[in-house]
């Protein structure tokens, strides 16, 4: 009886699905969750610019000032150098 015993408590605390195996499992769980939260908020915000750009010309003409340089036509550009 003592060896069944042991060996049903060796199995919970060392074997294959014991208790330290699912403490990692949660802990990967928590990981993952956390990453999905992440990823999903960054998907929104890109959800959001893909629409704006599609909405109109004032997002890609941002963009392209911002990102590229561009300057309408009939425009002066000034760099200022600190």
């Amino acid at each position: 009886m003592t060896i069944l015993i042991m060996l049903l408590q060796t199995r919970l605390w060392y074997g294959d699905g014991s208790i330290t195996q699912v403490y990692e499992y949660q802990e990967q769980l928590d990981a993952l969750k956390k990453e999905e939260l992440s990823n999903s908020e960054r998907n929104e915000i890109l959800y959001g610019e893909v629409l704006n750009l599609r909405s109109g010309t004032e997002a890609l003409e941002e963009r392209a000032r911002h990102e590229l340089g561009m300057i309408k036509k009939n425009e002066t550009f000034f760099q200022i150098i600190e």
